[in-house]
Order: structure tokens, then sequence, then C-alpha cells
């Protein structure tokens, strides 16, 4: 699909959010971007994940790993297409690991898939992960890229769909300064406690 077919996808599925977002990387957006809400749909998700699968079908990839929670379906589906295994990763006491009984072999070439980047930082956490066992990381890949600045992982990194979305550190956030209620999305959505504010 092209990008604006995928654009189209998000928008008809109610995927694109409008509001104040606390982001898992902690900085602040008026926008947010629920891939859950598109991938409730198996055909949508297969769809996705063999376009996605199709940007590095010469890898030869063994394994495709995403975090968890976001980054289960879209390994599964990408997985599916480059006929790998596919894995999630959790954190345990705040640190990412790969659990239930799931491992990568040394040499295997990995391939991390995200539903959104926005810093990098679970990515990098996620190789870090991978590459403890052994294992190559050979990609990286996204539905989404609303990134700002430069990432740079060294491998290869596609994503289906890139957004320009600003994003504020919790100090200079304009939102905040205009009292708008915080809300953190995702698995555990619901308003920050009460008496936040950007000072904090």
């Amino acid at each position: 699909m092209k990008e604006r077919e995928i654009m189209k996808i998000f928008h008809d599925c109610g995927a694109l959010l409008e509001g104040h977002f606390l982001l898992t990387s902690g900085l602040h957006s008026n926008r947010y971007i629920q891939c859950a809400k598109v991938l409730q749909y198996p055909e949508l998700a297969t769809d996705l994940g063999a376009d996605l699968a199709a940007c590095f079908q010469d890898l030869q990839v063994d394994v495709v790993v995403g975090p968890a929670l976001g980054g289960i379906l879209v390994a599964q589906e990408v997985a599916r297409w480059l006929k790998a295994r596919a894995l999630f990763t959790e954190r345990e006491q705040g640190a990412m690991t790969l659990r239930r009984g799931f491992t990568v072999e040394q040499g295997e070439r990995v391939l991390v898939v995200e539903d959104v980047v926005t810093t990098g930082s679970s990515t990098r956490e996620v190789i870090q992960v991978v590459e403890g066992y052994g294992a190559e990381v050979v990609g990286i890949g996204a539905l989404v890229d609303r990134h700002t600045g430069t990432l740079d992982f060294k491998v290869p990194f596609h994503a289906l769909l890139r957004l320009e979305i600003a994003t504020y550190s919790p100090e200079s956030c304009p939102l905040c300064r205009e009292g708008l209620s915080l809300v953190k999305p995702g698995s555990r959505q619901g308003k920050v406690e009460a008496g936040y504010s950007s000072s904090k």
C-alpha cells in the first residue's frame, strides 16, 4: 500500500488521536497514534505486516522481535510473511527482557519491529537484549515513524508511515501551560494523577 492509503486506514479506524498525551518516552504531545485501533482488524494487520515484511525480505531473517505490548502483533504478522519466529520482550522490574521461555540463539539474524517509533529508546533496549544473546540485529521496522531529530540504528530502518508530530519535554510543554489534562494512552490508558505540572 502507498503511504496515503495507510494514512486513510489509520484515519478511518480512529487511530489518530488529538489531545494532551504522555508518551512512553516521557515526552508530551498533542497527537497520539493508537495502532491497536488498526491492528484489531486481522485483515489490516496481515496487510500491514506483509508490507513491512517486504522491506526486509532479502535479509534472511530468522527471528522477529517486538516490545510488548505494541510490538507483539506487528512481530507476529511480519514474521508470518518472512517465515520466521515471532517473539516479544517485556519489562521485568523496569528492565527489558525475554521471558516465557523465549530465547534467541547466537548468530541468529533478528529483525526488531515496533508499532510506533518516537525516540527509538525502546527499540534500542530490544536491540541490547537481542545482542546480549549473541544474535545479530539486521534491521528495524515500524508501522509509524514519528520521531523528530536523528535516529541511527546502524542497520536498515523502514516504516510504512512517516508523521511529523511535535513533542515537548514536560518542562517546556505548552499544553501543560494551558492546563489541559494529561492522558497516558496505550495499555495503561488514563489521566495522569491530579496535580501534575510541567515543573515536576
